[in-house]
This record gives C-alpha cells, structure tokens and sequence, in this order.
C-alpha cells in the first residue's frame, strides 16, 4: 500500500514536471518567434536603405554625366536651350485662307519671329528647374590643391590650382592665409563649391569657392572622407543634385542657402541637418567645430 502511494506521488510530481516544461518550451518558442519577427525588420528596413542609397548613387553618376556634357558643349561654344514642348495655337482652328493678303500677313509675321533676339531663349533655358531653390543647385566636388602661393597682391589670400577630376585644374581664391598655413594646404583634399559664377580677386579670377567650417573665432578647412578622389560628387542626403551650370549672382542661390549649411554637434556638414556625403565613401566633417556656419 505505501508503495503504490509512494509511486502515485511520484507519477504526480513527473507529470507536473513534464507540464511545467512543456509551458516554458512554449515561451521560449513565443520568444523566439518575436526575435525572428524582429531580425525580419531589421533586414527589411537594411535592404530598404541600401536600394535606396545605391538609387542615389545611379542619380549621383546619371547627373555627373549630364554636367560633364552640359560642360562640354558649353566649351564648344553651344548655348543651352529648354526642349520645346507641344504648342498648340489658335491658328489650328482657324478656317482656311481666303486671299492672298492674309497669306502674305502671315508671312510676315512669322519672318518678325524668325528674327527674335536669342537673348530671350537663354532666359527661357535659364528658368528651366528654377523655381526650387536649395542645396541641390549647389555643385559640390571634392578637389585636391596641386599648388599653392599667396596672392601677389593680398596679404590675406592664397592663390590655389585645384584639381577637381575635370581635366584642367581650377584657380581658386581663398581668404585663409590667416587661418591655415600654407603647408598645411598643399596637396590638401577638400571640397569646392564649382559653380559660382567665376570673379577677379585682386586681378586674380577666382572659380569657385574650397569650403571650410566658421565660427568667429576659428576657421577650418572641411575634411572629405579618406577614400574620397578628385572629381567626386557631394550630396545631400534628401536633396537629389540638380545644380546650376553656373549660379546666377542675381538669384543669390548660395546665399539663399547658406543660413542651413551647418556642422552639426558630430561636426559632419549638414544642410537643415541633413549630412553632406560622398556616396558610398562617408560623410564631409570639420575638424573640431561643431555647431557652426560651413561657407
């Protein structure tokens, strides 16, 4: 009799231990279900950004293309015109021509179109894509300095060959004898603003601007990323590149956007907090300043 309790008991606790391990399979398996779910969304949203950023590098490349033609044609003494569109007149409807005087005024007409002066296609070309005004219109490449001097001229500036993947160095004009010195700069890589509108500096023209991070009392020159080469592109994370072939001093586009072109408190070059790159390379930083102008 104390037997048959003493195995009954025992069946009782075995049973239970087997009822308890079944529930905690159960949790771990609900655990690792939600584990798996989460892994899953975490490869969904990777995959999503890499499409993403390998679509704007296409964009990137796909625009370095349309710029270097744009350039070229430029060279060649080719003005840019807008592509017509499909322009449908009233004259379509009109009934026909009843005399030889109307034929004749129409002639006319259209000979007075003929003679038009091109001044007012460029203006056409030049309003195609202006009604957007931000980072995009700005042409930011990454360039080494090939050579450096300081201006004969001022005190204050450098005179530098710039070397931005284009073929033929640019000379650029720089205030910084002040703040970098000059062996500092040699053979430096860095990025340039490359289409202002070229201007003389102290009888020196300047074509386009090396980019440093400001504060009032410190200047520093921006760091592109190390694997970065001359001739890259800069881009600006939501901001898809359509810059200008030369930006307009009359538009101020620059000067539009520069209250938004910051470092943020990492010292990556933003614009409205969104970081400045070199697709597929890392991001443009200043050395130590964070927080402040990039100009």
């Amino acid at each position: 009799m104390i037997t048959h309790i003493l195995y009954r008991n025992m069946s009782q606790r075995v049973v239970f231990k087997l009822i308890n391990n079944a529930e905690v399979a159960d949790k771990k398996i609900i655990d690792l279900r939600q584990k798996l779910e989460e892994v899953k969304k975490i490869k969904v949203q990777e995959k999503i950004k890499h499409l993403t950023f390998e679509n704007e590098t296409l964009s990137v490349k796909v625009q370095q293309a349309r710029n270097e033609l744009i350039r070229l044609e430029i060279m060649n003494g080719k003005n840019q015109y807008p592509i017509p569109g499909k322009i449908i007149t009233k004259a379509l409807d009109a009934p026909p021509l009843k005399t030889d005087v109307q034929k004749e005024q129409i002639q006319k007409e259209n000979k007075k179109k003929e003679k038009e002066p091109a001044k007012k296609l460029k203006e056409n070309s030049n309003e195609i894509n202006s009604t957007v005004v931000d980072v995009r219109k700005l042409d930011f490449r990454i360039g080494k300095i090939i050579d450096i001097n300081k201006h004969p001229d001022a005190d204050s500036l450098y005179v530098e060959k710039i070397d931005c993947g284009e073929g033929k160095p640019r000379t650029v004009v720089s205030g910084l004898v002040n703040h970098v010195p000059i062996e500092e700069m040699q053979n430096r890589i860095v990025m340039v603003l490359c289409n202002l509108k070229p201007v003389k500096m102290r009888g020196i023209t300047s074509e386009g601007m090396v980019m440093c991070a400001s504060s009032p009392d410190k200047v520093e020159v921006l760091i592109p990323p190390s694997e970065a080469i001359p001739g890259d592109l800069v881009i600006c994370e939501g901001y898809p590149r359509e810059p200008e072939a030369q930006l307009n001093p009359k538009k101020k586009i620059f000067e539009t956007c520069a209250p938004d072109l910051k470092t943020n408190d990492d010292k990556v070059a933003c614009y409205k907090d969104n970081p400045l790159i070199v697709p597929g390379k890392g991001a443009v930083t200043a050395p130590t300043l964070k927080s402040v102008s990039v100009k």
